[in-house]
């Protein structure tokens, strides 16, 4: 048996604190942001080539996992003590029985059906239907499964898009699903980047996995040229941020694909990016569960 405890700490001492509470004998840790999905959400990320500039959310749940025989909170007051601090109040707690956690996590990932000819399939399972583009892809380290509202819009505009002889660029790649896609649907080049090396690295390996060619590399390496399409599914405040670099690298006649935008931020994506290109007509595309899709379209050359 195993028990699992939150609290709510402050970003100066999350990173602290998740260590000390390993250090006092915790199973494991994970954070989480308080305020996802509020009003009050910031979004944390580094600039391209950065690490974040913070070391964690505003406001942080902490979540630490201890065997059902210790005492949490006596584990958090020791944790706490050896960096100086009052033990959080602990605002949670759960147990769990002894299980087979590797088929549990994989029970949680089923086939995604993005539409009638292309799916996600995890490597556990056999492809539902055979015939379709099947991107083979698992639960990792990075961003990106096939689940997330943001990533399904982006595929559902990749899978109805003419992709032949287009040159691709997947910023802030995550597993590499985006440019996997492309690959798979018809792409003539396809390129990857990413701050997070273990984001490079998955993505690289997923690739392999999918038999698509495919380069990935960090922005400060990705060097110059134009993109017939650019796919940048982040969040609204790293889109804002990026706005002049995505641009200047978008083809005449090209076609950027913006997600990871909440429907309230919408309006303030697609107003910052038409006042950098008068070219650039941008709209929503879609939206589902109260995330945007915004696609723009370079006019062709003259």
């Amino acid at each position: 048996m195993q028990r699992e405890a939150v609290v709510i700490v402050d970003e100066d001492c999350v990173d602290a604190l998740s260590d000390a509470l390993l250090d006092a004998g915790a199973l494991s840790v994970a954070v989480e942001d308080a305020d996802a999905d509020l009003e009050t959400e910031q979004p944390l990320f580094g600039e391209p080539g950065f690490e974040p500039a913070r070391p964690g959310w505003r406001r942080n749940r902490l979540i630490f996992m201890v065997d059902a025989a210790a005492d949490a909170q006596a584990l958090l007051a020791t944790a706490a003590a050896a960096i100086g601090r009052a033990a959080p109040a602990i605002v949670a707690t759960r147990e769990f029985g002894d299980a087979d956690w590797v088929r549990r996590t994989q029970a949680q990932f089923a086939p995604t059906r993005i539409s009638a000819r292309l799916w996600i399939v995890p490597t556990w399972h056999e492809p539902p239907d055979p015939n379709a583009i099947n991107i083979r892809l698992d639960p990792g380290v990075a961003f990106g499964t096939g689940t997330h509202p943001t990533t399904r819009l982006c595929l559902s505009w990749l899978e109805q898009a003419e992709l032949a002889n287009a040159r691709v660029l997947d910023y802030g790649c995550g597993s590499g699903i985006l440019a996997i896609a492309a690959a798979k649907l018809g792409a003539r080049e396809v390129v990857g980047t990413d701050i997070d090396p273990q984001a490079l690295a998955a993505a690289r390996a997923n690739s392999e996995i999918n038999r698509v060619a495919a380069r990935y590399t960090a922005p400060q390496e990705l060097g110059s040229g134009e993109y017939d399409v650019i796919l940048a599914n982040i969040l609204a405040n790293p889109l804002l941020i990026l706005a002049p670099a995505l641009v200047a690298r978008l083809a005449a006649g090209g076609r950027v694909v913006l997600s990871g935008i909440l429907e309230r931020q919408a309006r303030q994506v697609i107003d910052t990016y038409a006042r950098l290109s008068r070219d650039l007509a941008l709209e929503v595309w879609r939206s589902e569960d109260g995330w945007s899709c915004i696609v723009g379209a370079r006019a062709p050359a003259r």
